[in-house]
C-alpha cells in the first residue's frame, strides 16, 4: 500500500508516494537519485547511510520514508554550494580523511550535525558524534583532524 508524504530534501519540497516498508535510504537513492548515502550494513551499525533529518543525524537504513513525512532532510548532495565544497568537505580533503569514499558522506553529515550543535566541540563531542561510523581506510586520526580543522575554520 502506498502512502503520500511531503518533505523537504536539500531545500526542495518533495511530494511522493512511498510503500509502507520503504526506508528513507531507498527513497533517497531510488526515487530521488541521491546516491551519496550508502547501504553498508543495513542494520544502522556502520553509519554509511547517515543523513540529517530535522537537524539530527539519522541512519536512513533504519528510518521508514513515511516517518520522514513533514521533515527537513539534508543529504551530502545538498551540502556543497554549487561547485564549491562545504568547509567540512574541504577539511576532509585537506586532512586526507577521504580514501575509498564509501563512508565519507555519512561522516561529513555527522560532523555537520555536530558542528551545528557544538561549533566548538570537545574531543569527547567529536568521538561521540563519530561513534558507530566505520571506516576501513583512514585509521580515523585523519577524520578527527578534519573535524578539528572544520571547527577551527568555522571560528574564523
Amino acid at each position: 500500500m502506498a502512502h503520500q508524504i511531503g518533505l523537504t530534501v536539500n531545500g526542495e519540497p518533495i511530494t511522493a508516494e512511498v510503500a509502507a516498508h520503504q526506508t528513507l535510504l531507498e527513497f533517497l537513492r531510488v526515487e530521488l537519485n541521491l546516491t551519496g548515502a550508502k547501504e553498508g550494513c543495513g542494520d544502522g551499525e556502520c553509519g554509511a547511510c547517515t543523513v540529517i533529518v530535522n537537524g539530527e543525524p539519522v541512519r536512513s537504513c533504519l528510518m521508514l520514508a513515511i516517518e520522514a513525512d513533514g521533515a527537513v532532510v539534508e543529504t551530502i548532495e545538498g551540502l556543497a554550494d554549487g561547485g564549491r565544497l562545504h568547509p567540512i568537505q574541504t577539511a576532509f580533503v585537506e586532512a586526507g580523511a577521504i580514501q575509498c569514499g564509501f563512508c565519507t558522506p555519512g561522516l561529513v553529515l555527522a560532523v555537520k550535525a555536530l558542528l551545528d550543535r557544538h561549533p566548538h566541540p570537545t574531543e569527547e563531542h567529536i568521538r561521540e558524534a563519530l561513534g558507530g561510523h566505520l571506516c576501513r581506510c583512514t585509521g580515523y586520526e585523519t577524520i578527527f583532524r578534519a573535524v578539528r580543522a572544520a571547527a577551527s575554520a568555522a571560528r574564523r
